[in-house]
C-alpha cells in the first residue's frame, strides 16, 4: 500500500510540475488557447493521471512543431478531480480566457456540458467516448479519436460469442448467460448498457441481473457470488482498471469460472499487473495501440514521455497515454485544416475540420479517422484482444458495419 501511494503522488506530481513548467507562461502574441479537464485525484484517477501526462507531452511535440500553423498552443490544463460541479465550473473559466477548444475527460461531465457546448459552439474532444455523442444531430460539437463504448461492447460481446462460446461444453444445448458488472451511478458505467443488452438479444444471450461494483470497490465477493447463482458463462465489466481487477481476482477466488470481457477503461497494462493469473483469459477492446509498442508514431510519444516526463519510468506508462495523443493529434489537425481556411473558430474547426476527416491515419494503432456531418462514429471495425501469459493477443477484429450494415446505419447511432 504504501508503495502504491508513493506511485500516485510520483504520478501527481509529475502532471503538475509538467502544467507549471510547460504551459504556465505567455507562449507568444500569436498563440491558441485550449482547455484541459483531467482526473488525476478522483474515482478516475487510476486511469486518468497517465492520460493528463500523455496530454502535456502531446502538446508540447504540437508546439515543437510549430503549433496550428504557426500559433503555439497555450493549454490551461486543470485537475477537477471526477467532480461534475467542478468541471462546469473550469468550462466557464475556460470560456473567459477564450479557449477555441477543450480538452476533456469523463462521461458525467461532457455529457452535463454538452447542451452548453453545442450553444457555444465549442469543440470538445473527451475521453468520454460514449455513443450518445456520436449522433451531430444532438451533439456536434463533442468529438473523440476513438471508437465508442457501445460499439466496443458489441464487439467485444461478439468476439467471445465467435470465438469462445463454441469451446463450451454446453455449446448448441442451451444460451450463453451473461451478465453485466459496473457501477450504476455513473454515466461512463452505464453508457453502453443498453447497446450491451440489445446485442446479447441479437445473439441470443440469456441475461442475468447486473451487478452493482463501485469504481472504488476493492472486495466484490458478494457481487461475484450472485453471478454464480446466475451461473454466467460471461460477465461484461464496465468499470476502470482498479475495480474491475478486484472484480477479475474475486471471480477467480470464489471460482465463478466465466469468461470476462471488459470496457476499454478497464483494460491496460495494469490489469494482468494487479490482477495476476485471474487475468489470463481476459477479453477487452482497446482504441489505440499499448504504450512503447512498435507501430507507426510511438517513437515520437516514448521521445516526449522521457523528455517531459522522466520521473515517470517508461514501465508504467499506459495506452491512456497513447489515447491522450490520439485526441490531441486529432484536435491538432482538425485546427490546422480550419486555420488553413481562415476560420480558426468553433464552427471552423468543426466543419472545415473535423468534418473534412476521410480516413485520416494519426498512426498509434488508432482506426483512420471519418468524420461526417451526419455520423462522428469514427469507424465501424474494433480489434479485440484477450489477455495471454500477460501481454495483449489479437482474439479477433470485429467489422459491425459489415455484419450488421443496416442496423449500424439506421438504428444504433446515437445508443
Amino acid at each position: 500500500m504504501k508503495l502504491k501511494n508513493v506511485w500516485s503522488k510520483l504520478l501527481i506530481t509529475a502532471f503538475t510540475l509538467a502544467l507549471i513548467s510547460g504551459f504556465g507562461n505567455t507562449v507568444g502574441a500569436e498563440e491558441v488557447k485550449v482547455g484541459a479537464l483531467n482526473d488525476v485525484t478522483g474515482a478516475t484517477s487510476d486511469v486518468g493521471k497517465d492520460y493528463a501526462l500523455g496530454i502535456s507531452d502531446a502538446i508540447h511535440y504540437v508546439n515543437d512543431q510549430g503549433g496550428v500553423n504557426g500559433k503555439k498552443i497555450k493549454l490551461y490544463q486543470f485537475d477537477y478531480g471526477y467532480r461534475i460541479p467542478e468541471a462546469l465550473t473550469k468550462y466557464k473559466l475556460f470560456k473567459r480566457l477564450g479557449t477555441v477548444a477543450v480538452l476533456g475527460w469523463g462521461t458525467g461531465d461532457t455529457e452535463a456540458l454538452s447542451p452548453t457546448i453545442t450553444k457555444d459552439e465549442m469543440p470538445y474532444v473527451s475521453a468520454s467516448y460514449s455513443a450518445h455523442l456520436t449522433d451531430p444531430k444532438k451533439t456536434p460539437y463533442n468529438l473523440f479519436a476513438a471508437t465508442d463504448y457501445s460499439t466496443n461492447a458489441r464487439a467485444a460481446i461478439t468476439a467471445w460469442f465467435d470465438k469462445k462460446w463454441p469451446q463450451h461444453a454446453d455449446y448448441g444445448k442451451r444460451k450463453p448467460r451473461f451478465v453485466c458488472s459496473y457501477h450504476f451511478a455513473h454515466p461512463y458505467c452505464s453508457a453502453p448498457i443498453k447497446a450491451i443488452k440489445d446485442q446479447a438479444e441479437l445473439l441470443g444471450f440469456e441475461v442475468g441481473p447486473d451487478q452493482n461494483v463501485t469504481l472504488t470497490a476493492i472486495d466484490t465477493k458478494s457481487q461475484v457470488l450472485a453471478m454464480k447463482d446466475f451461473k454466467a458463462d460471461l460477465v461484461w465489466h464496465g468499470n476502470t482498471t482498479m475495480s474491475v481487477s478486484a472484480t477479475v481476482r474475486d471471480a477467480f477466488a470464489l471460482g465463478l469460472g466465466a469468461d470476462h470481457i471488459v470496457n476499454n477503461w478497464g483494460f491496460d497494462e495494469n490489469l494482468p499487473r494487479l490482477a495476476g493469473k485471474a487475468a489470463e483469459g481476459v477479453i477487452g477492446a482497446t482504441v489505440a495501440e499499448f504504450f512503447g509498442n512498435e507501430v507507426k508514431n510511438m517513437d515520437v510519444v516514448v521521445e516526449y514521455a522521457k523528455k517531459y516526463n522522466p520521473g515517470v519510468p517508461l514501465e508504467k506508462r499506459l495506452v491512456r497515454s497513447i489515447q491522450a495523443w490520439a485526441n490531441v493529434l486529432a484536435l491538432w489537425e482538425a485546427m490546422n485544416r480550419a486555420d488553413k481556411a481562415g476560420d480558426l473558430t468553433g464552427p471552423g474547426i468543426l466543419k472545415k475540420g473535423f468534418e473534412t476527416f476521410n480516413g485520416y491515419d494519426i498512426g498509434l494503432s488508432v482506426p483512420p479517422l471519418t468524420y461526417t456531418a451526419t455520423d462522428h462514429r469514427i469507424a465501424g471495425q474494433v480489434p479485440i484482444y484477450e489477455i495471454k501469459n500477460s501481454k495483449f493477443e489479437l482474439l479477433e477484429l470485429v467489422d459491425l458495419k459489415g455484419r450488421w450494415p443496416e442496423k449500424w446505419a439506421n438504428e444504433w447511432l446515437g445508443w
